[in-house]
């Protein structure tokens, strides 16, 4: 974490540093899923809208569409890593979804974690 004029900079990078993300929004909480793809690559989700968010590449990522088609997963193509996904939602808003497992795992400590139940209710669930 680094620390900026008014606040805080959180900075994701996949391991290889392809793909950075940078926000000044410090999250409230973190979501772990248990839905198809996040049980699978292990995230822990927090939500910001695209205006709020800097992505920043140096080369292409690949791009993972599933289902409905509604969220696009962004991976490293070279170290493999999931960063993030984007969203269009019914609002009209872009959301972006950074993967907080790229992130400093001293930042995710200080904050609450919370378990989604995407594969069957769609609900969280309350601990």
């Amino acid at each position: 974490m680094l620390t900026v004029q008014g606040g805080y900079m959180i900075e994701a990078t996949c391991h290889c540093g392809n793909i950075a993300i940078t926000t000044k929004k410090l999250p409230k909480s973190v979501t772990s899923c248990n839905c198809s793809i996040c049980y699978r690559i292990a995230a822990l989700w927090v939500y910001y809208t695209a205006n709020q968010v800097v992505i920043k590449q140096e080369s292409n990522n690949a791009v993972y569409l599933w289902g409905n088609k509604l969220r696009s997963y962004h991976s490293c193509s070279f170290c493999g890593c999931t960063t993030h996904y984007t969203q269009k939602r019914d609002n009209g808003t872009n959301r972006v979804a950074i993967n907080a497992r790229m992130v400093n795992s001293d930042i995710i400590k200080a904050v609450n974690i919370r378990y989604f139940d995407g594969a069957n209710t769609f609900k969280y669930i309350e601990q």
